[in-house]
């Protein structure tokens, strides 16, 4: 596979989040603190965010470049993240190549027909994916002026959090830039399969998996369909400025193993091998470069049955649930893979003391992999109380150390 250098002004070329906690950690470093960010950090637990989207439906606050932008920063100045999570939906690619979607309040992705036979699948696959390219200035436009706002001037003295490829000193004897990495952000082939195949949401995903049994080529060339489309948008907000890339398998826990690897697997395979080839170089003290891979994290809901299987696509880290406790993750999928996780979010309401204890359970327990990154085990609750968020990223900073 052939080598595609990202940009001088990346981030990660420009030394500005290569040795950022975050960064680090996906490569399977530890560095001052266990970095922390939380899967839907941006969004329906903000007021700020809440005042925002007054009167503007979701997937045109998803297109709008500046509301976009200003929703991924929102939680970065508010909790003091290691990392932002580009404000996006999984079915914004569908919409920007002309698939008829629209997100309902209280119930998600709405299409106006299933796609669920041979005609849905040849009538949808007729779009030609590279549409997308041409149609994503808005996700490149959102992720520039993200990463422009991400970039902070830290005064002499003061630590970054990040450091020295050269030394593997903290930063902070002089004045020195860095830049909170921004995480990219898609859907996994299944789960937009998922939803296209039914029309909408569904408890059981009964049309996908129908599908996949009753008829092979339409669902191979569905999920061949989804991989490129999606492949491409993650890709997209990498070349933009995104520092990491996750793949985000919501549905995937309702597959067996065999189903996943048969009829899943390769197709995620194929949406990460956009990104794949995308590499950055640095040089050490003595001027050589390396050349290093975009770290790419994988994670899905219910899936303790399939960790091994989700790290065999060929991700750096994988992300778990709150089912599975994160040192038995880590026999799962081998002791050399870092992993990202796993709070559950129900905690998030509970005693302080309760909470605080879970928080320090979690990273007790992630200290069986080579490298941990804090999260919860699914997105943050609308209802939570954006005060305790706040105030788990300062216990994880302070007892990660």
């Amino acid at each position: 596979m052939s080598r595609v250098i990202l940009s001088p002004q990346h981030p990660l070329s420009a030394g500005l989040t290569g040795d950022s906690r975050l960064v680090r950690a996906y490569r399977g470093e530890r560095s001052d603190t266990t970095p922390v960010w939380f899967m839907r950090q941006a969004g329906r637990s903000l007021p700020e965010y809440r005042d925002l989207r007054v009167g503007t439906r979701m997937l045109d606050a998803c297109l709008d470049p500046g509301m976009a932008s200003e929703i991924t920063l929102q939680p970065v100045r508010r909790h003091k993240v290691d990392a932002g999570i580009f404000f996006s939906d999984i079915v914004v690619p569908l919409k920007l190549v002309g698939v008829d979607v629209e997100i309902q309040p209280g119930r998600g992705p709405v299409f106006s027909k299933g796609y669920a036979d041979a005609a849905g699948v040849a009538e949808l696959t007729s779009i030609d994916p590279a549409r997308l390219d041409a149609a994503s200035g808005p996700i490149t436009e959102a992720v520039q002026r993200t990463v422009a706002e991400l970039n902070v001037t830290a005064p002499s003295g003061i630590s970054t959090g990040s450091t020295s490829s050269a030394t593997g000193s903290t930063s902070g004897s002089a004045a020195s830039t860095r830049s909170t990495p921004l995480i990219g952000f898609a859907g996994a082939p299944f789960t937009l399969a998922a939803y296209l195949a039914e029309g909408g949401p569904s408890k059981d995903h009964l049309a996908a998996r129908t599908l996949m049994h009753a008829d092979p080529g339409a669902w191979s060339a569905l999920m061949e369909w989804t991989a490129e489309l999606t492949g491409r948008f993650l890709r997209t907000q990498v070349l933009a400025g995104a520092s990491a890339a996750q793949l985000f398998d919501s549905w995937a826990g309702a597959l067996s193993l065999a189903d996943y690897e048969t009829h899943v697997a390769p197709a995620s395979a194929k949406a990460l091998a956009h990104v794949h080839d995308l590499s950055y170089e640095v040089a050490d003290a003595s001027g050589t470069t390396e050349t290093r891979p975009v770290p790419v994290v994988h994670f899905g809901v219910g899936t303790g049955e399939l960790l091994g299987a989700m790290h065999g696509i060929g991700v750096d880290t994988v992300g778990v649930d709150y089912r599975v406790p994160l040192d038995v993750a880590a026999h799962r999928v081998g002791a050399d893979v870092p992993l990202q996780g796993n709070l559950d979010p129900a905690l998030l309401a509970a005693p302080w003391p309760v909470l605080e204890a879970a928080v320090r359970d979690v990273l007790a327990r992630g200290k069986a992999a080579p490298a941990h990154v804090f999260n919860l085990g699914h997105g943050v609750p609308p209802e939570t109380d954006p005060t305790v968020l706040t105030r788990v990223v300062e216990l994880v900073h302070e007892a990660g150390a």
